[in-house]
């Protein structure tokens, strides 16, 4: 087959009229030199297909070190894609072109395989032009070439003869053999899931392994998807994997690096029966959000949602395997907001999930927090919105009893433990950023909430740490409950709650008068008009801008969902955004 790549002045070009096989003549690739291609090329023009006794000889002398360089060729492509490799190895094509129809090639060892694997890596999965598109229909007949490649065969004479006497061309026989095994391997795959009990007709256990492992070089073609899918949904009654590991972080790899579509059926199977793929799942999630420039909720739900792992998560095992991941990332970030508010985001949309899911194929709730006191999970698992605004304080109170009664509780004693239970009050920050507004708001008693919110800053109280919390952030409180009403606010009117802030030597108490405060200028009657020039002097003269930008962005999302804000609120979250994004 020839290869459609051309160098031109312009770029690389499709070239129709070249004869088969046709030299290209670009010098070798300087970046890569210990990967010859222009020593390998010319000897692959010297061969053709050997039809000569001194270029059989000629070919067997060299295969060994043939299969490694198409080795070290392959580790070198796995790691670039199709349009870089292409323009690092220009003579890539040519050269795998014409050893793909060297019969003395492909028949050595696990030469055939490589060749495979090395036409994969220049497949585009998502071609953009018509140079890629005629790049992947050469890629495909070369490599229905090698997969058709059989002992009778060898005879080619007699094997196109046989082609032609059904009515195809060699490219289209090929193309439907392929399409015949796949679809062969669908069905016999598929009728044994439903004939476990029948032993006889079983599928062997490593008869499915070999079949995995064939597909391992052709995972990103698209006719392959069909039995990608059965394979990843097929058990066998088996106790152990029957699936090549290999198989399954290639087929999960593709997947993350969106060279491949699957079913959610098949990805959730993946995920379930391969943990190492589910951990890389969430740890792609958390590395692309952190790539980001966090700046709106709904883009960070966007990308949270498109990785399928919130819908995923309705399976109890995979909710809880991310749940650990997520809280070693906390730990190992040191609990920053950006890591915390994508947290909150996966159980926003997971709890959504859960409730549009068929109560009748729902898990019970115990099956994700089995180790959680199960009132204070049914109350925090209350949205905001089933709620009418009016009972929140209510609400809130409830949360905050039960969880004081479990924290107090004497059998709590190891940071474990504590740190279990703060996780999981974390994981709702929805409720804390509403109690921090409903003790601006509410004309009642501070001391549920204060303490609600003086838990999740501080939830150890070790040497009276968060009671010397709940002391100075119930000074800042009364000062600013003082101010709350007045229509009109200067600058020096809420400089001693900003003076708390630099003087308290206690991070989390100063994180804590920060929400306090933000909250103070978002909601009260005269804080929108010192706002802009308040958070600006926070931001500079301490060390909160990130807690500030987070508690933000949390803001704009929660009214967008909830509603029950002025427009001028809303005005005024945006225009601290952009202000506060040139800083952060």
């Amino acid at each position: 087959m020839p290869c459609p790549w051309r160098r031109s002045g312009s770029g690389w070009t499709l070239d129709s009229e070249q004869p088969a096989l046709a030299h290209c003549g670009m010098a070798q690739d300087n970046t890569v030199p210990k990967l010859n291609f222009k020593y390998w090329l010319d000897k692959a023009i010297e061969w053709g297909q050997a039809t000569t006794l001194e270029c059989q000889k000629d070919v067997c002398l060299h295969l060994p070190q043939l299969q490694e360089f198409l080795h070290q060729t392959y580790e070198a492509l796995k790691r670039m894609s199709s349009i870089v490799a292409i323009q690092q190895f220009p003579l890539i094509g040519q050269l795998l072109g014409r050893l793909c129809w060297n019969p003395f090639v492909i028949g050595y060892d696990e030469s055939q395989k490589t060749l495979m694997w090395c036409l994969c890596c220049l497949y585009s999965s998502e071609p953009q032009n018509p140079v890629e598109l005629k790049a992947n229909s050469w890629i495909r007949s070369l490599l229905c070439h090698l997969l058709s490649s059989s002992k009778w065969e060898r005879n080619g004479a007699e094997t196109s003869t046989f082609i032609s006497a059904l009515g195809y061309t060699s490219a289209d026989y090929y193309c439907h053999l392929v399409e015949n095994i796949i679809s062969s391997l669908v069905t016999e795959l598929g009728g044994n899931q439903f004939n476990e009990l029948n032993i006889q007709g079983r599928i062997s256990v490593s008869r499915v392994n070999a079949v995995s492992l064939f597909c391992l070089p052709l995972i990103t073609l698209p006719d392959l998807t069909p039995l990608l899918e059965t394979l990843l949904v097929y058990h066998g009654g088996a106790s152990k994997e029957i699936l090549s590991s290999e198989f399954l972080e290639a087929v999960n790899d593709a997947f993350l690096k969106k060279k491949i579509s699957l079913s959610e059926s098949a990805i959730f199977s993946l995920w379930c029966r391969h943990l190492p793929s589910l951990e890389s799942a969430t740890l792609s999630l958390l590395d692309q959000l952190a790539s980001l420039q966090i700046n709106s909720l709904e883009k960070v739900a966007c990308v949270v949602k498109d990785s399928l792992l919130p819908k995923a998560a309705s399976h109890p095992a995979i909710f809880r395997i991310v749940n650990e991941i997520f809280k070693k990332a906390l730990l190992e970030t040191d609990g920053t907001p950006e890591v915390m508010t994508i947290i909150q985001v996966f159980i926003q949309l997971f709890i959504q999930v859960q409730q549009n899911e068929n109560k009748q194929h729902k898990f019970p709730l115990k099956a994700y927090f089995p180790h959680h006191h199960q009132p204070l999970v049914i109350a925090l698992l209350r949205r905001p919105s089933e709620l009418p605004s009016s009972h929140w304080l209510q609400h809130l109170k409830h949360i905050s009893d039960i969880l004081k009664s479990i924290v107090e509780d004497t059998s709590i004693s190891s940071f474990a433990e504590l740190y279990e239970i703060w996780f999981l009050v974390a994981c709702f920050g929805e409720w804390l950023d509403i109690a921090a507004e409903q003790l601006l708001k509410a004309a009642v008693a501070p001391d549920a909430l204060l303490w609600l919110l003086a838990f999740y800053y501080c939830p150890q109280n070790e040497n009276q740490q968060r009671t010397q919390t709940m002391v100075e952030s119930q000074a800042v409180y009364s000062h600013l409950m003082m101010l709350y009403n007045c229509t009109v606010l200067s600058f020096g009117d809420l400089l001693p709650s900003v003076n708390n802030i630099a003087d308290t030597e206690q991070c989390h108490t100063r994180c804590l008068i920060t929400h306090l405060l933000t909250s103070f200028l978002l909601f009260s009657s005269g804080g929108h008009m010192i706002a802009q020039e308040f958070i600006s002097h926070i931001t500079e003269t301490t060390d909160m801008s990130k807690e500030v930008c987070s508690l933000l962005i949390r803001t704009v999302y929660r009214i967008k969902h909830n509603g029950g804000e002025n427009q001028r609120t809303v005005k005024l979250l945006n225009e601290l955004l952009q202000k506060l994004a040139l800083k952060v």
